[in-house]
């Protein structure tokens, strides 16, 4: 078992203090930076949606993960982002201007929201948020002389000065270069003060209220930073759809990504990371089992949803950690065996006393 010594306070807020920790995460972007050369342009192209998951699973992750606020409309704040960019991009603004103005578009229109539910819990919550995705959804459908309707809009082509970035390697590049600022970007947010003040409100309101803490503004700032991050995930989704209905961001696109962040790891930047990695190999998963499932469940209407929601709440029940966390336990037995402990790979129950109070 590595013991890390501390030698001066800089390391409480160090990124990585484990050195296995650095040595794996440096892996994985030197194969991120391989990937065109090893893989096809179909599987470059998956790739590059995988990112974007990854992006949108941290926008939300900032929400749920970090702030303790559910949401079950997180995919509207693509769809708004998606359109928004398109229809900047077809006035003739600039893709390094329209991206970052969809962004906060998004962002604004989150934290408006935000301000609105910044008093409700729970149930309540998921139930606002849910609703605010059907408004949006409606409104692009109906909004036709902007957002085309439900016939749909046309992506203009990605060009960024000048240069037209048709090939699949240009823009997974791209999406790459975009996802690791912004995971970089997480990161030292939840070591400020504004990162501290949104998991103190997360693990209990009233005592971040009792030590002087504005939750409400922590609260709309974690909509904002969340809306504006899904934002440019949406953006990016757009130009690898090349064509935008209001059907792509619907309700279930929301449910699968708060099932991104929940089998992942709440809590975790690494968590969006490995929900990204099962929500992508789902489909493969579900493909197999209607083949397995007697023609009258597989062709069920409302399959892919029960699964999702079995899955979410098998999850929150046998591991609430998620994969990181099952991840870190099983690290902890290599490296602690054969003194380790049986009840720390257990479920954990963990609760505050002070939840009572809200």
């Amino acid at each position: 078992m590595q013991v890390i010594f501390r030698t001066s306070y800089d390391q409480d807020i160090d990124h990585l203090v484990d050195r296995g920790e650095k040595y794996r995460i440096l892996a994985a972007i030197a194969l991120a930076l391989i990937a065109p050369l090893l893989v096809g342009s179909y599987l470059l192209s998956e790739l590059a949606i995988f990112l974007v998951y990854i992006l949108a699973g941290l926008g939300l992750m900032v929400l749920t993960g970090f702030s303790g606020q559910v949401s079950f409309g997180h995919a509207a704040f693509l769809g708004i982002g998606a359109y928004a960019h398109s229809i900047f991009l077809g006035y003739g603004i600039p893709f390094v201007v329209s991206l970052p103005m969809a962004g906060l578009l998004s962002g604004a229109i989150g934290a408006a929201l935000g301000r609105a539910v910044s008093r409700m819990h729970g149930f309540y919550l998921a139930i606002a948020t849910l609703a605010f995705a059907i408004v949006v959804e409606t409104v692009i459908g109906e909004w036709e002389q902007v957002t085309g309707g439900h016939m749909g809009m046309q992506v203009p082509a990605l060009s960024v000065f000048g240069l037209e970035l048709g090939e699949s390697w240009q823009q997974y590049y791209l999406i790459l270069a975009v996802v690791i600022f912004f995971i970089w970007g997480v990161a030292n947010l939840m070591r400020s003060p504004t990162g501290r003040a949104m998991v103190a409100v997360r693990d209990s309101e009233a005592s971040a209220r009792s030590l002087g803490l504005d939750t409400a503004r922590t609260k709309i700032l974690a909509f904002f930073i969340s809306a504006l991050i899904t934002g440019v995930a949406g953006g990016l989704l757009a130009h690898l759809l090349f064509y935008l209905a209001p059907e792509s961001f619907g309700v279930q696109d929301s449910l699968r990504l708060l099932l991104m962040i929940i089998v992942g790891g709440l809590g975790t930047i690494t968590g969006a990371v490995f929900g990204a990695v099962f929500v992508t190999v789902l489909p493969n998963i579900i493909g197999v089992l209607k083949q397995i499932l007697p023609d009258t469940v597989a062709n069920a209407p409302g399959l892919e949803q029960l699964l999702f929601g079995a899955i979410i709440a098998g999850f929150i029940i046998f591991e609430p950690e998620g994969l990181y966390g099952r991840w870190r336990k099983l690290r902890l037995f290599f490296e602690t065996y054969p003194y380790y402990k049986k009840s720390t790979f257990v479920r954990q129950k963990r609760y505050l006393k002070t939840e009572r109070f809200r």
